[in-house]
């Protein structure tokens, strides 16, 4: 199916912000965004706000060609609000595929998109940072392309402490292959601690409008699943830290 006839629903809830798109995902296609509080409200506003959406466009449920969300890694509890919506809507509908996307790539993705539009160079990778807080960074390296963010990542998703990620990347980047745009929301979290990493900073969130943007390459190759196979992506084991590693922390 031509990606302009496709109708996606796309949700990410993995960080404190819920953005939830309905559109085509086709270039330079009409996207109906939302933006709000996300965290523990996400579950109290998601389903208000497709319904919300889906009223807009003019569409029902059942017309939709798929439910995309951000899958992780991020929190705990956004990414399985998101899961829960969309095999929920999924099932609802009558068995609509589901397709989850990593939300460091989509954070890849949307810090791509803003480069663009600022009329700013696009390095040749981006490093996707996002807080885990517990003194932790997610990070994921992708390639840039002309038309999207590589869905392969050149590493994937993994841990690491602020201190550690200028080493890390050091080490993993391709040599000779260009710069490296630094995209995320950890700047301002880890500020100093962050000593060593070169390259430009694109401030940015995973949001559902790139999911959107993402889609339609990721369902024509086959990456959709049944909803009762959709799974978060937590890379985390654990939430918190128990009192002991708190105290050492202090």
């Amino acid at each position: 199916m031509p990606s302009d006839a496709l109708r996606l629903l796309a949700i990410d809830s993995s960080t404190d912000t819920l953005s939830v798109a309905l559109g085509s995902g086709a270039p330079d296609d009409e996207v109906l965004v939302f933006s709000g509080p996300g965290a523990a409200q996400a579950s109290a506003t998601l389903l208000p706000t497709v319904q919300s959406l889906l009223a807009q466009a003019g569409w029902s449920l059942a017309s939709l060609d798929a439910v995309v969300f951000g899958r992780g890694p991020g929190s705990f509890t956004g990414l399985r609000t998101a899961c829960a919506v969309a095999q929920g809507l999924a099932y609802g509908a009558g068995g609509l595929p589901v397709l989850p996307v990593d939300t460091l790539l989509a954070l890849a993705e949307a810090a791509r998109q803003q480069r663009l539009q600022q009329g700013l160079a696009l390095p040749a990778f981006t490093a996707a940072l996002l807080d885990a807080r517990m003194d932790e960074i997610y990070v994921a390296l992708y390639r840039n392309g002309p038309l999207a963010v590589s869905h392969e990542p050149l590493q994937p998703p993994r841990l690491c402490a602020p201190e550690a990620l200028a080493s890390w990347l050091a080490d993993v980047q391709p040599e000779a292959e260009g710069a490296c745009l630094l995209a995320g929301n950890v700047f301002d979290v880890y500020g100093g601690r962050l000593q060593g990493l070169d390259g430009p900073r694109q401030p940015a969130l995973p949001t559902a409008a790139a999911l959107l943007s993402l889609a339609p390459a990721l369902l024509a190759g086959g990456h959709a699943v049944a909803a009762s196979e959709a799974l978060p992506l937590y890379v985390r084991d654990k939430v918190a830290r128990t009192t002991q590693e708190r105290e050492g922390a202090r």
